[in-house]
């Protein structure tokens, strides 16, 4: 099986850095709105639950007009998506240039094992907000930039399958918001974690 050091990482470094969605440029007062409103729906969610706080709470919050906050994020889970996008920033930089294993440098196996644990850490800390986020429209998730980056990094990880695209898929399927949510009362974060690896593992043999 090729390992990332050769042949897989020289084609896949590239592809993934188009799929990243680079930050909007904007003029100094729609930044410093935008940090604000930030800062006030990551404080009001922390302290309230996601489902407790709504748009004009954090315009309210964060001191800007509530049209302001609707023209710029559109709704809640949009404002979801804005907050969870630094988040998926560190990750994807990790996958993209960090340290091996989630980095560059291990094997295909090692890595997705690495990717898996990564994405489950950072799901369960934001886990209602990722939530918000996938399910504010039927399909929403799969049409969310990020979706796409895991599911190129998981195929290019798993070139033993039959069909490396599929088996990205019912990887990343294991990782929603929505199933992650429905299994946790009953299994615990512990099954879920070791269920999801073997199937990751399974995925690249």
């Amino acid at each position: 099986m090729p390992r990332d050091g050769a042949g897989p990482q020289s084609n896949s470094v590239t592809p993934l850095e188009l799929l990243r969605t680079p930050p909007a440029r904007e003029r100094s007062d729609a930044a410093r709105n935008r940090a604000a409103v930030l800062e006030a729906a990551a404080r009001l969610f922390a302290e309230r639950g996601v489902d407790a706080v709504s748009m004009d709470q954090v315009a309210t919050e964060a001191g800007v007009g509530k049209g302001t906050l609707f023209r710029r994020f559109g709704d809640k889970a949009g404002l979801a998506a804005a907050l969870l996008d630094a988040r998926e920033r560190v990750l994807q930089e990790a996958i993209l240039h960090g340290p091996p294993p989630l980095g560059p440098g291990a094997g295909e196996e090692e890595r997705l094992v690495a990717f898996v644990e990564a994405y489950l850490d950072y799901l369960l800390e934001h886990l209602a907000l990722v939530r918000m986020s996938e399910t504010a429209a039927p399909g929403a998730r799969y049409r969310i930039g990020a979706y796409r980056f895991w599911h190129r990094h998981v195929a290019i990880l798993a070139p033993g399958a039959p069909d490396p695209e599929y088996a990205a898929h019912a990887v990343l399927a294991a990782l929603s918001a929505e199933h992650v949510t429905a299994l946790l009362p009953e299994l615990g974060e512990e099954r879920i974690r070791a269920g999801i690896v073997r199937l990751a593992r399974c995925a690249v043999r």
